[in-house]
């Protein structure tokens, strides 16, 4: 049984309406800033790369590229050990974008936890960073409880 009720997946949602909202004067939509967060952290990369990262099609991920491109939020270079292909690279307008989305959830999570008492945040803060902690080692793991391996 979910005790959380799946509620920090819906606070988290709701903080994503609030910086599509925030965004939305930058032209960038919810896939696009997934394909820009997919590239700061794998520079690089092909398109066909991003598909694969995105569970995507590469269609939808040649458009979404093309836009962004348009927009400078990345640019393309010459693969050096194979002509044929181009690898993608987030430019600085790219990196603007992930510190103003940070700051708009950092400004969402204080508005909720001002709700708390001083107490009462230092607690949840610290519940919130053992969840996270767990979260990420059986993520990098490749979630070895949670998928059935055959």
């Amino acid at each position: 049984m979910d005790v959380t009720e799946r509620k920090i997946t819906k606070i988290a949602r709701e903080a994503e309406k609030l910086v599509l909202l925030s965004l939305r004067e930058d032209g960038v939509g919810t896939a696009e800033i997934d394909l820009i967060h997919a590239l700061r952290h794998n520079p690089g990369c092909t398109q066909a790369k991003l598909a694969e990262i995105l569970h995507a099609d590469k269609a939808a991920i040649a458009r979404r590229t093309k836009n962004l491109e348009a927009k400078g939020f990345l640019v393309r270079r010459d693969d050096p050990n194979d002509k044929r292909r181009q690898q993608l690279y987030p430019t600085e307008r790219a990196e603007t974008l992930k510190s103003s989305k940070a700051e708009i959830e950092a400004s969402f999570y204080e508005y909720l936890t001002a709700a708390f008492t001083e107490e009462e945040a230092k607690t949840f803060a610290a519940l919130l960073d053992r969840l996270y902690t767990v979260s990420k080692t059986e993520s990098r793991a490749g979630f070895p409880h949670l998928l059935k391996r055959k």
